[in-house]
């Protein structure tokens, strides 16, 4: 099956390339640099599947040109599908497979990477003694043990924080559209949003975006939290309304803040900018906080997911090729899902 893989960086075409020399009866890949959009939209052309990343750009425009070129499937290489519009491509007769489980640990574990380097001011100490500076003022943290952890989201990715931060000895609470049993027998107890945002001392999102969860972090959220609580996400960029957690880390509301995600990292993430100067005056000024990490949607980087990725994808043509469906195709009722639905 002829599949036009956009967006595609070395990495990505060494693991596809590793994969297709275990593969039965392997799809015909052409690999493009130019992220997924309107304008580039044409070059898939005569290609029946077009493999997608989180940064490119499936509204219905591009959709529209992919299907009048003769396109059936969006293989995503990626769980989230906030990038696209279900809607217009099931209006289109475009089927839209994801990749829906490729290595919650990988996420899980870089959201805990992210809690001790704020909490121990880490990346801040490895650079002061690169510079000769041993003074240990300003690098105060706190013991783990015997805090609370909110983890808004219980599914495969929440709940494995859960079980990491059991093992630091945290008090767990969770919120989620419907309890897990896993994370009960972990001993999180599940409160509402607003009981957990009150009661914790790290809030970590783990829940996907939908209508109804973008910028489930808002002022008023901010206001319900803790005083000096840390805010952590590794899910997608628009749960967090960066202008209102801003205002929070100017007040102190928020004491530390660890994103892996940005609401506008279409334009940022995934390139190397070192060159430019960047245009987003948000984004900068978080950078110029103290108690603000950022990494640029690393979470899943390692090579366990992105070879599971890769299979994945590989497996969701095939499938298609073979009984023209897809049991991973997302659908309009994956769409529409509630406030604090959980990750898969």
């Amino acid at each position: 099956m002829k599949t036009a893989i956009f967006n595609t960086k070395p990495y990505e075409r060494a693991a596809f390339e590793t994969a297709l020399r275990t593969t039965a009866q392997p799809p015909e890949l052409d690999y493009l640099e130019p992220h997924l959009t309107p304008v580039t939209a044409p070059l898939a052309q005569g290609y029946r599947a077009v493999c997608a990343f989180v940064n490119d750009d499936l509204g219905a425009d591009t959709l529209r040109i992919l299907a009048a070129g003769g396109t059936e499937l969006i293989a995503l290489r990626s769980a989230g599908f906030n990038h696209v519009d279900i809607a217009a491509a099931a209006d289109l007769g475009l089927t839209v497979a994801r990749v829906p489980a490729y290595s919650p640990h990988a996420v899980a574990e870089h959201t805990v990477g992210l809690i001790l380097t704020l909490n121990r001011k880490i990346h801040r100490a490895y650079q002061r003694v690169r510079e000769g500076n041993f003074a240990l003022g300003g690098l105060m943290g706190f013991d783990l043990h015997g805090k609370t952890a909110g983890i808004v989201g219980t599914g495969k990715i929440g709940t494995v924080v859960a079980r990491i931060l059991r093992g630091f000895g945290m008090r767990l609470l969770a919120h989620d559209v419907a309890e897990n049993p896993d994370c009960v027998a972990l001993g999180a107890e599940y409160r509402t949003l607003p009981e957990l945002l009150a009661e914790s001392d790290v809030v970590t999102l783990h829940c996907p975006l939908t209508p109804d969860t973008r910028h489930l972090i808002d002022a008023a959220a901010i206001a319900q939290m803790k005083p000096g609580a840390m805010l952590i996400n590794t899910s997608r960029g628009a749960l967090v309304d960066t202008r209102a957690v801003t205002a929070g880390l100017k007040s102190g509301r928020i004491g530390h803040l660890g994103l892996d995600v940005y609401e506008e990292e279409g334009d940022l993430f995934f390139e190397d900018l070192s060159d430019h100067v960047i245009q987003d005056d948000v984004f900068m000024r978080l950078l110029t906080f103290p108690n603000v990490l950022i990494t640029a949607h690393q979470a899943f980087f390692t090579h366990e997911a992105l070879g599971n990725i890769v299979a994945t994808t590989l497996a969701n043509i095939a499938q298609y090729q073979a009984e023209g469906r897809c049991d991973n195709a997302v659908t309009l009722q994956h769409h529409s899902g509630k406030a604090g639905a959980r990750s898969r």
